[in-house]
C-alpha cells in the first residue's frame, strides 16, 4: 500500500486504512513509513493492523505527505520482526524504505554470492537482497539503480519504493500478483488490490503493467517499460482464493470471475442435493454460481468467526488445527436431514474440510458432497503462495477417493484445469496454474522443492 502527495498530511491513517482492507492478505506483521521530505519514519508490529492503530503515540509520530504500508505473510524468511516490512535502509541516495509481494527465486543465490563478499544481512527476508543490490548499484540516479537491480532477480514481485521525495512502484514482467494505481484528489495511491482504493473514496486508474517501473514525484507519475515477456503469467489462485470477491484485479472484477469459477463447478460436477452451501468466506461467490447454475437452493449452513484468521495462511500447522475447531459453527435447521453440496475453493492440506464434514454430520447434514472450485493442489509455488513441499500436499499423497474418504465425504469433486483456466479472463496463456499442473513460466532451480533465503 502506498499514497503519494497526501495534501493533509495525515498520511500514515490513510496507509493503515488501506492496509486494513488488505488484511486477509497477510496477518503475521504490520508496517508503515513516511517521508517528511527529509526523513522516513518507519514502524512495525507483529500481528494484525489493529495492533498498530491501537499505539495512537506510534501513529501520531509518522508525520509526512508520502508512506507505504505492507501487511505479511511469508513465503521466504521466518516470522519474526527482523522480517517485517517496510524495511528502512540508509544507503549513498539517502533512505530508502520499501515493501514488497512476490518471491525472489534466485534471493538464495544472490544472498550467498553477497555474503562471500562481505554482505551482511540483518534478515531472512528475500527483500533485503534488493535492496542490498540497489544500495550497491553504481547508477547515478535511483530510479537506474532500481531498475539495474530488477534487472537482476528472478520470480515474482510488487514493490513500492519510497524515498525522501518520491516513490518508486514495480511489478514484475509476467505479473504474478496484482498491483494498481489510483487517485484521491491530488494524491497518488497504489495498492495489491482496488478494495484498499474504495476505503479511501480513490478512483481506479489502471493496473501497474507487468514489466514497469513508474516514479511517482511533485511532477507527477513517470513511466519505463523494463521488461516484456512472450506472455502474462498472472496467479489463477488470486481468482479462486486469495483476492477479495469486491476487487479488481487482473482488469477484471474478482466476484464476477469467482461466479463463473462456480458455475463452471456445477457443469462439470453435478450432484443430487438439497441445498448448497459455502465454507465462508473465501467460497461464497463460488457457491452461488454454483447454486444458480445448478438450480439448487443456496443457503447459509455455516457461520464463520470473523475474529479468528484465515486458516490456510497460518504459519503454524498447530495453530491452524485450532483455528478450525474456533472458526466455523454450523446451523442445524439449514443442515438437518439435507443432502449438502458443501463447496470450498481449494484443498492444500486437508485439515479444514475433514474437520467441516464432521461439523456438517454432526448437525444432522444426511449427506455430505464436496465441491472444490480449483483442480488439486499437487505442486509447490515459488510465486508468493506459500504451498508446501508436494509430501504436505494431500492431492500430492492421496487419490482422490482416498482423500474423500479420509474427509469422511459422501462424495468429492475437483474443477477441472482447463474449466478454470477456461473462464479466466484473456484465457489460459495469460495465467500461471503451476500448482495444479506444473508448468512453470519459468525455469526453478533443479532439485528445488521449497528454496528459502534462511
Amino acid at each position: 500500500m502506498g499514497v503519494f502527495g497526501s495534501p493533509d498530511m495525515d498520511v500514515a491513517r490513510r496507509v493503515l486504512m488501506g492496509l486494513y482492507s488488505l488484511q486477509h492478505r497477510g496477518q503475521e506483521s504490520v508496517g508503515v513509513a513516511v517521508s517528511d521530505g527529509a526523513d522516513i519514519s518507519l514502524v512495525k508490529r507483529m500481528g494484525l493492523v489493529t495492533g498498530l492503530t491501537a499505539d495512537e503515540k506510534a501513529v501520531d509520530s509518522l508525520v509526512g505527505s508520502a508512506g507505504i504500508g505492507h501487511v505479511r505473510y511469508s513465503t521466504t524468511g521466518r516470522s519474526n520482526i527482523n522480517n517485517a516490512q517496510p524495511m528502512l535502509v540508509s544507503t549513498k541516495r539517502g533512505p530508502l524504505a520499501v515493501a514488497h509481494n512476490g518471491n525472489i527465486v534466485n534471493a538464495p543465490d544472490i544472498r550467498l554470492e553477497m555474503e562471500e563478499m562481505g554482505h551482511i544481512f540483518s534478515s531472512t527476508s528475500d527483500t533485503e537482497v534488493l535492496l542490498h543490490l540497489i544500495a550497491r548499484s553504481k547508477k547515478e540516479s535511483l530510479f537506474d539503480a532500481i531498475a539495474e537491480s530488477l534487472e537482476r532477480i528472478t520470480g515474482s514481485y510488487c514493490l513500492v519504493f519510497l524515498s525522501r521525495n518520491e516513490m518508486y512502484v514495480a511489478r514484475d514482467g509476467f505479473g504474478f500478483r496484482p498491483l494498481c494505481i489510483g487517485l484521491l484528489d491530488k494524491a497518488w495511491v497504489v495498492a495489491s488490490e482496488s478494495c484498499a482504493l474504495d476505503i479511501l473514496g480513490a478512483t481506479y486508474v489502471r493496473d501497474i503493467k507487468p514489466g514497469e517501473l513508474c516514479r511517482i514525484d511533485a511532477n507527477g507519475m513517470e513511466s519505463r517499460q523494463l521488461f516484456d515477456k512472450p506472455h502474462k503469467a498472472h496467479c489463477i489462485f488470486e481468482f479462486v482464493y486469495f483476492a477479495r470477491p469486491d476487487s479488481r484485479i487482473f482488469d477484471e472484477s474478482c466476484d464476477k470471475i469467482r461466479r463463473k469459477i462456480g458455475k463452471q463447478l456445477a457443469k462439470e460436477a453435478p450432484a443430487q442435493a438439497d441445498v448448497v452451501v459455502a465454507v465462508p468466506d473465501s467460497s461464497n461467490t463460488a457457491a452461488l454460481g454454483y447454486a444458480k447454475e445448478s438450480g439448487i437452493p443456496f443457503d447459509i449452513g455455516l457461520l464463520r468467526n470473523h475474529y479468528v484468521g484465515r486458516t490456510f495462511i497460518d504459519p503454524s500447522q498447530n495453530a491452524r488445527e485450532q483455528k478450525v475447531k474456533m472458526k466455523f459453527n454450523p446451523i442445524a435447521g439449514v443442515l438437518k436431514n439435507k443432502r449438502v453440496v458443501l463447496v470450498d475453493d481449494s484443498i492444500v492440506r486437508g485439515t479444514t474440510l475433514k474437520f467441516l464434514t464432521k461439523m456438517l454430520r454432526d448437525a444432522g447434514a444426511r449427506e455430505v458432497h464436496i465441491r472444490i472450485s480449483s483442480p488439486p493442489v499437487l505442486n509447490p509455488c515459488f510465486y508468493g503462495m506459500d504451498f508446501p513441499s508436494r509430501t504436505e500436499l494431500i492431492a500430492g499423497n492421496l487419490s482422490q477417493e482416498e482423500t474423500r474418504i479420509l474427509l469422511g465425504a459422501d462424495s468429492l469433486q475437483y474443477l477441472s484445469i482447463s474449466g478454470l483456466l477456461n473462464v479466466a479472463p484473456g484465457g489460459p496463456k495469460n495465467f500461471c496454474a503451476a500448482c495444479f499442473n506444473g508448468k512453470y513460466p519459468e525455469a526453478i532451480p533443479e532439485g528445488s522443492t521449497k528454496f528459502r533465503c534462511e
